[in-house]
């Protein structure tokens, strides 16, 4: 899991730098080959063969490829010769010309630093200097999860010698990664970029990586960084009280065996996530149903699924991930749909990564660097100007404007080759709301699914469930287990932890049982030294990866409290005009958004219509916001 290391006693073998060579992609190679030796002219005759930052977005002709590895073997033997690297400083200009390279556009300016930092070439941010924070006994932060965003706290406040201690109400680390072990349970975003820019992994199996796989991961990061003697597990918060009179944050927590405990912190990081509680539907007759019920997010049945009658209620992201992984395994699957997705095709979803990629990951100076620029750049803000709704444009609904328009034709015209000659799946399966109105699906042999002959699709009404199977509008369907793929409830975002902020106030009489509100997503007025990570208005809807803004944000959490303890004050607080201001701001560009677009429901929404979960913010936007905190933003006391 370490990063490329020149400083091991052994260089690697010629033959493991041809079967790196041979195993790496044409232009991340070539962005490596160019860093190393400085040759801007050669990198120049790739451009007219790349079309964008993905793999197969790339058609060099054979020649030109077998003159990059000609090239580059002699390059990297004298690199793993030298006695010191070339520089990984490259010039603004030279940057910017690799990027346009690596992605077949032209890269904005204003995406410099960002990308920098993401390839890990620039300096690392002055908010992770352990200069202003180490050894401070008075400081100690109490960390609220250990899941994906709990795990990115502990390490950065463990490498600035932050006292800290996590509380995790599960038996281990991992959150989600942990709960949801449902058939087929896997990420969605490119995996070589979803994992913490500080711990890169070189030995993926495939490019998007199943739950066991990436549980594994966080894992190993948790070891590797030796957080776990700083985590109390099987542990429940239950309260969390701000005292103005000590400037601290009291915690009542449950042990696992029952035991309740006091404890006391200057400050406290929630990273307790967004979806962690299934939503189980209200069918009427369904506590009656005398075979097997499980969630996907707490699957509860193991493989008794196996040769008997499944129905799969909800076809959405759990259900378009377990429905064909077991659709070959069950007597007959039933598949009960009430609103269809998006589905868009991604040639790398099922993939898996050969040695020879692995080879070039660990080998090749920068190779790890460019590939997570690529993917990066190829799952990130490309598609957020087209989420704007033109007040102009009239298409009854289906799309928004004219370049949305366009991803729906393409992703009709997908569709079409999947569903084959059966236009009434292909009716059935395309959504009556415009592309990105709910979250974007990757197609898991979803549709060869639906036309297996063992698999039926139901888009009729579920009237009831009896104690055999389920009774739709139009019929019967006899069954042996019941699969709910329904999601998960958001309701009120920290419960059922009762947290109160100054004088009192509950978190609940703020944000009310479902309209939840952050400055950043990360604080929150009249509760001093309280953070949020992955917070109101930070889920990622038109791309890019939950790490990355887990980063951006313990990045903004380390320097308010490098801040605090500059000033020498006891708590930070949120300025009301400040937060006020900026969900305004968020508020009136949802507006303008699809996901706030007539005919357009999802959980990203309350029960009033306000986009409370997702961001309207490219991810550069962001990250500058977090990158620099604006001490006149808060009141230190």
């Amino acid at each position: 899991m370490a990063a490329l290391d020149r400083t091991k006693a052994s260089a690697p073998t010629q033959h493991e730098l041809r079967a790196a060579l041979s195993g790496g992609d044409t232009i991340t190679l070539l962005l490596c080959y160019v860093q190393i030796s400085g040759d801007l002219a050669f990198m120049e005759r790739f451009a007219p063969f790349v079309h964008g930052p993905w793999d197969y977005m790339v058609e060099v002709p054979q020649e030109l490829r077998d003159e990059l590895e000609q090239r580059m073997l002699p390059a990297l033997e004298s690199y793993w010769q030298a006695g010191t690297p070339p520089a990984t400083e490259l010039d603004a200009a030279v940057f910017q010309a690799m990027m346009n390279i690596a992605t077949g556009e032209q890269v904005p300016e204003n995406y410099m630093a960002m990308m920098q930092q993401q390839v890990a070439f620039g300096a690392k941010p002055e908010a992770f200097s352990a200069k202003n924070l180490a050894n401070d006994a008075n400081l100690r932060v109490a960390v609220i999860g250990a899941g994906v965003s709990g795990i990115c706290a502990a390490i950065r406040l463990q490498e600035a010698g932050i006292t800290y201690e996590v509380f995790e109400k599960n038996a281990d680390v991992g959150g989600t990664w942990l709960e949801n072990a449902y058939p087929g349970c896997g990420v969605d975003t490119p995996n070589h970029a979803y994992s913490y820019s500080f711990a890169p992994n070189h030995d993926w199996t495939h490019y998007f990586s199943k739950r066991d796989e990436l549980l594994a991961y966080f894992r190993a990061c948790a070891a590797q960084y030796a957080i776990h003697e700083r985590i109390s597990f099987a542990t429940s918060v239950l309260a969390a009280h701000f005292h103005a009179d000590r400037g601290e944050w009291e915690l009542q927590i449950r042990r696992a065996d029952g035991h309740h405990e006091t404890h006391w912190f200057n400050a406290v990081i929630f990273a307790v996530g967004l979806l962690n509680t299934p939503s189980n539907p209200k069918i009427p007759g369904l506590d009656n149903f005398r075979g097997a019920v499980t969630h996907t997010a707490s699957w509860s049945i193991g493989d008794a699924y196996r040769g008997k009658r499944v129905g799969l209620v909800g076809t959405g992201a759990s259900g378009m991930q377990v429905g064909p992984s077991i659709a070959a395994e069950v007597e007959h699957l039933t598949v009960f749909q009430r609103t269809p997705h998006w589905v868009v095709s991604n040639p790398n979803y099922l993939r898996a990564v050969d040695e020879g990629k692995k080879q070039a990951l660990r080998h090749i100076p920068f190779y790890a660097n460019w590939y997570r620029f690529q993917l990066f750049w190829a799952s990130a803000d490309a598609i957020h100007a087209g989420l704007f709704v033109d007040p102009e444009w009239q298409d009854e609904g289906r799309s928004i404007n004219a370049v949305n328009h366009g991803v729906r034709d393409r992703l009709i015209a997908y569709m079409r080759t999947q569903c084959g000659d059966d236009e009434d799946l292909l009716r059935k399966v395309t959504p009556d709301y415009p592309p990105y109105g709910k979250r974007m699906l990757r197609d898991n042999n979803w549709f060869a699914t639906l036309r297996r002959p063992n698999v039926t699709l139901v888009t009729d009404g579920i009237e009831r469930i009896t104690e055999t199977g389920v009774v739709t509008t139009t019929g019967t369907h006899d069954l042996d287990v019941l699969v709910l793929a329904t999601g998960f409830s958001v309701g009120p975002v920290l419960a059922p932890i009762d947290v109160r902020g100054r004088d009192g106030i509950s978190i609940r009489e703020i944000w009310g049982q479902d309209d939840p509100r952050a400055y950043l997503g990360i604080t929150v007025p009249k509760f001093p030294n309280m953070f949020l990570m992955y917070g109101p208005n930070t889920n990622l809807a038109h791309g890019g990866s939950a790490l990355f803004h887990g980063e951006c944000q313990i990045n903004y959490i380390l320097q308010a409290l490098q801040l605090l303890r500059a000033q020498n004050a006891a708590t930070i607080e949120c300025r009301q005009d400040v937060h006020d201001a900026y969900n305004a701001r968020v508020d009136a560009a949802h507006q303008q958004m699809v996901w706030s677009f007539d005919g357009v429901t999802s959980w990203y929404r309350n029960k009033a219509g306000r986009v409370f979960a997702t961001t309207p913010w490219r991810m550069v936007d962001y990250w500058k916001w977090t990158s620099e905190l604006q001490p006149a933003d808060y009141i230190l006391g």
